[in-house]
């Protein structure tokens, strides 16, 4: 049966780690109104998230008890969802605020979409980060290059080769076919992989213009040219690299994305060393990283 806007059921799903618990209300607040379901995945945060907020508003609060990374809370979430009989379900970070009409006009696009007979992967927002000039673009390989993929119009549909997890509205029936996010590479390169996974068994992934986000990328940014760069911690820039190399091993991923991956890294790692402190402790990580992903050590570091 046709999924339609009314018949459509959707489930959120908050990943969190030692949150700013005003933020994640305020995300709470602005987001629950707009689904069936809300489920926050907490990964062994030192705060007692359950406690801090208002379960009104939530289906319900999963404590984990220890950080198992952002792939199983997801795919636990994901699961939560689908045993309540959802149809969608909307992965979310902590540090994200949708609009108040974001899940309508993603909702709107997927359906739109399969109706025209597309396999839809995922939808996503247009997001923006207050220490970036621009709204983010979304990006789409093109020969060797990304390309930055900017919306013309408020009405426009970008079709895009991945998108970031927060703010994704997928069809459960999409994962059912694609299958869940891989726990092993714990976090960083997750929502990459399982778009371009999904991409290469025929399911296109879409950004909506008129669909808007607030997302804070990083922990921290700093000046380069016209550009703000996220940064991140060592550890994370260590995940980065590592599944980075990982991904470029796998035997399904086109040759061209392996030739932007690894330039990617090498960019990374001459970037980070160089203009980040403690830049010896950046090189060190990413280097572990590096081997890491040679060697397949996967998995929490």
């Amino acid at each position: 049966m046709q999924t339609s806007l009314t018949s459509a059921k959707i489930s959120g799903v908050i990943v969190s780690y030692n949150p700013d618990i005003d933020a994640l209300r305020h995300l709470v607040a602005a987001v629950a109104p707009q689904l069936d379901q809300l489920f926050i995945v907490d990964n062994g945060s030192r705060l007692n998230v359950s406690s801090s907020i208002n379960h009104g508003m939530c289906t319900e609060i999963i404590e984990l008890g220890d950080n198992y990374g952002i792939a199983r809370a997801q795919n636990i979430g994901i699961e939560r969802a689908r045993s309540t009989g959802s149809s969608f379900v909307l992965l979310l970070d902590q540090d994200s605020i949708p609009a108040s009409d974001m899940v309508a006009k993603l909702l709107a696009a997927v359906l739109a979409k399969q109706e025209q007979g597309y396999q839809v992967a995922c939808v996503g927002p247009h997001y923006t980060d207050s220490r970036q000039r621009d709204a983010a673009p979304f990006i789409r390989l093109e020969g060797l290059k990304l390309k930055r993929q900017i919306c013309s119009a408020s009405n426009t549909l970008v079709d895009v080769d991945f998108l970031i997890a927060s703010g994704c509205l997928i069809p459960i029936s999409t994962i059912d076919a694609v299958g869940m996010m891989v726990e092993d590479m714990f976090i960083d390169y997750v929502d990459i992989e399982w778009g371009l996974r999904a991409q290469q068994l025929g399911y296109r992934s879409y950004g909506v213009c008129a669909a808007t986000m607030k997302h804070a990328l990083g922990d921290e940014s700093i000046a380069f040219g016209k550009r703000h760069v996220p940064v991140h911690s060592p550890l994370r820039h260590y995940y980065h690299i590592r599944n980075a190399i990982w991904l470029c091993r796998q035997k399904w991923i086109p040759s061209q994305w392996k030739f932007v991956l690894m330039w990617r890294v090498a960019r990374q790692f001459a970037f980070f060393s160089l203009m980040t402190s403690p830049r010896l402790e950046h090189a060190r990580m990413m280097a572990l990283g590096l081997l890491h992903g040679v060697v397949n050590r996967m998995g929490r570091r």
